[in-house]
Parts: structure tokens; C-alpha cells; sequence
């Protein structure tokens, strides 16, 4: 592979506002492989040798010396002959579900422009989205991938945690982070799992059992559920029969609560220290987390470690090696661009409801554009077992 270059602004119109203004530079893949001839952008998460990883906050870019190596997951896809165009726009430190960074803008959601396209991975989703790639990677801890990819309209998936490495990605909460990306086509969505995932064993069965959750489909608004409906039944028709089940019997609030603040106490122990030092300018919602991060830290967690074991146990319980939990991606299409205070916060919390499930759980899901509501992109989720990431992405190509 070639080494960076810069990228001529003439021949790359940026008409979606999705790269940062410090990651408009290419490297080119192998001149051959399964991935030759197609494009990616990278969330700037995620390290490219010899640049700087911005993590969505110029401070941040001022303070961290460029990447001595380029990440794992960069790695193998220029080597699969894929070429890099740039450095994607993420929301502050990840911290955010929305897609507005503060600094750098809010990048175009294509399908819906009077929206907001979703973070921590805006920029990836929003590049996709707007055709400006093939496909591009992100990195999902508690929806940072799948609600973006629903917002946006395109196919998005969180992987199961620890199947991929995460060297060359800034830490955000270490036990819930995970690298995914985003394409607009089903086939190339599961050709880049192909390259980056493990192979499966021979001996898996395969995916055959079909659960509807229940307390999730309660979440979504009612024209959501109608309008994924058809999706639905293609998805039943698919496996023959879906059951309903319950999937947090203490309540999908209770979850959402345990992800809230075990993960702000855990990036707070990864980051608390250089916003001590460095001071970083967060947008108000980021420095509202961060602070509640702070008081998170000094809360004991141990039960909150012991539930969330349990939840693991639940849900591995529940779909065995060969299930597949379906629900909606989001409660509804993207908040409008304009919106803003306790009713973009209510619908924040919402999402969490329904992204907390695989995050706790450390399950792979994908989320297939499914819907318009609106005329807006809604995504519908899949859930599977642990490392069957590569079954989702079949199912997925299937389906479309």
C-alpha cells in the first residue's frame, strides 16, 4: 500500500460536511484483493500512522502526537485493496448519540436533510449515505453505529466485543467498545465482514429461530412499528414462526440506567485525567456528560458489574447458538436538525433502551434500512449470538 497522501479538494467535494477539516488525506489499498477498487472513509477515532486522531475535539488534536501505526481494522481493508479517502467527523470523544459535533459541524444526513444523522458516527454515516464511499468504518460502544445507520438509511453493524481488535482506536469505555461500519448495499456490507471477521467454524448451526422483543417494539412510536411492519412479516415468513419475548423482565429503564453509569464512570477513569489537565471546550450536552462521568466515578459499581453479568448470561441464554432477537433500531426516524432540549433528551434515552441490550450483553446486531416514517430511513435490528457475526451479515444479505 502507498503512503498517505493529500487529497485534492477539486477532485473530492465534501457536499455531505462528513470528513474533518485535519482528515482529508488517502491511502491508497493493494493493488488487488477482494476489496479493490472501493473506497472507505474512517471515523477519526481511529489511527492512520503519521496523523494525529482528532476524537471530534480540537484540543483533543492539539494535545496527542500522530499515530505510530495505523489501526487493525484500517489495516486489513487496505490490504483487501480498498483505498482510504479520509477522516470521518465523530461526535466528542464519542460521547454523543446525536451527530452534532460542536466544533466541526454537523455533517449532512442525506436521506433525511432536515435531520440530524446520528452519532458518534456521523461522519462515516453521513459519507455513506451521500454516496461520497463504498463504505466506511465506525466504532459503536452504546449505538454510536446502529443508530446512525437508521437515521442515515444504510446497513450498520455493532460486532460482537473482542471479536475484532481494538489497538488504533482512542479508548471511550473499553468494555463496550467495538469497531463496525456502514455501506449502502447488503452484499458489500457482508463482503467487508468477510475481510475483517473471522472465518466460521464449520460447525456452527445456522441461524434459525426468530424472537420478536416485545418491551423494545413498546419503545418505538407507533408509526415506527407500523411502517416496519412489512419488514417484519418478510422476517417471520423468513423463519416460520416469531415469538414474542420479554427481554429485560426488570425493565428496559433499569438497563438503560446500568449502561449509563457504568459506562461514564469507565470512560471517565480513561479520560478524566487529560480533561483535568488539557481543559478541553466541550459543546454544552458533551461537558454535561462528562461532568456527570465525574460523579459516576466515585459511585461503587461492583452490583452494577454483577447485573450486567447477569444480563450477558440472559441473553446468551435466550438465543442460544442459533437465534435471533429482531427489534426496531431506533424509537423513530432522526430528531429534526432544529430540535433540541428535554425532548431530543427524552428521545435519547429511548434509543438507549433499545441500543443498551447488545451493548450490555456484548452481542453482535445489524440494522437493515427497513422503513421511511416521514419520509425519513428507520432501521430494523437484528441481534444474534456471540461471534455469529458473520451469520448476520448472511441473513442480512438475504434479506435484501
Amino acid at each position: 500500500m502507498s503512503s498517505p497522501a493529500a487529497l485534492d479538494d477539486a477532485a473530492f467535494d465534501d457536499t455531505a460536511g462528513a470528513f474533518c477539516p485535519h482528515g482529508r488525506f488517502a491511502v491508497a489499498g493493494a493493488a488487488s484483493g477482494p476489496l479493490a477498487g472501493l473506497t472507505f472513509g474512517v471515523k477519526d477515532l481511529i489511527d492512520i500512522e503519521g496523523h494525529v486522531t482528532g476524537a471530534g475535539n480540537p484540543r483533543w488534536l492539539e494535545t496527542h502526537e500522530p499515530a505510530a501505526a495505523t489501526a487493525p481494522c484500517v489495516a486489513a481493508l487496505l490490504a483487501a485493496g480498498a483505498t482510504m479517502i479520509g477522516k470521518t467527523i465523530s461526535d466528542e470523544l464519542a460521547y454523543s448519540l446525536n451527530g452534532d459535533n460542536f466544533h466541526y459541524g454537523t455533517p449532512l444526513n442525506a436521506r433525511a436533510p432536515a435531520r440530524v444523522p446520528g452519532g458518534s458516527s456521523s461522519g462515516s454515516a453521513s459519507a455513506v449515505a451521500a454516496g461520497l464511499g463504498d463504505f466506511a468504518l465506525g466504532t459503536d460502544s452504546g449505538g454510536s453505529v446502529r443508530i446512525p445507520a437508521s437515521y442515515c438509511g444504510v446497513w450498520g453493524i455493532r460486532t460482537t466485543h473482542g471479536i475484532l481488535p481494538i489497538e488504533g482506536v482512542t479508548p471511550f469505555m473499553p468494555s463496550f467498545d467495538t469497531v463496525g461500519w456502514f455501506a449502502r448495499d447488503a452484499r458489500l456490507f457482508a463482503r467487508v465482514g468477510a475481510v475483517l471477521l473471522p472465518p466460521t467454524h464449520s460447525d456452527q448451526p445456522p441461524l434459525g429461530r426468530l424472537l420478536r422483543a416485545a418491551d423494545a417494539e413498546a419503545e418505538a412510536d407507533a408509526a415506527a412499528m407500523a411502517a416496519l411492519a412489512p419488514a417484519l412479516d418478510r422476517l417471520v415468513s423468513r423463519f416460520g414462526a416469531a415469538p414474542n419475548v420479554l427481554v429485560a423482565p426488570d425493565g428496559l429503564e433499569a438497563w438503560r440506567n446500568q449502561f449509563r453509569l457504568l459506562s461514564a464512570a469507565e470512560t471517565w477513569s480513561i479520560h478524566g485525567a487529560w480533561i483535568d489537565q488539557a481543559k478541553p471546550v466541550f459543546g454544552p450536552a458533551i461537558a454535561e456528560r462528562f461532568a456527570f462521568a465525574r460523579e459516576a466515578s466515585d459511585r461503587d459499581m461492583a452490583p452494577l458489574h454483577a447485573a450486567r453479568a447477569g444480563i450477558g448470561q440472559r441473553l446468551r441464554a435466550l438465543l442460544g447458538v442459533d437465534g435471533v432477537l429482531c427489534l426496531p433500531t431506533a424509537p423513530g426516524p432522526a430528531p429534526l436538525r432544529a430540535a433540541g432540549g428535554a425532548d431530543v433528551e427524552a428521545f435519547r434515552q429511548r434509543a438507549q433502551r433499545l441500543t443498551c441490550i447488545a451493548a450490555l450483553s456484548g452481542l453482535p446486531e445489524i440494522t437493515i434500512p427497513a422503513a421511511t416514517v416521514a419520509g425519513a430511513p428507520l432501521g430494523l435490528s437484528l441481534i444474534g449470538p456471540p461471534g455469529r457475526d458473520l451469520a448476520l451479515l448472511a441473513l442480512a444479505a438475504e434479506f435484501a
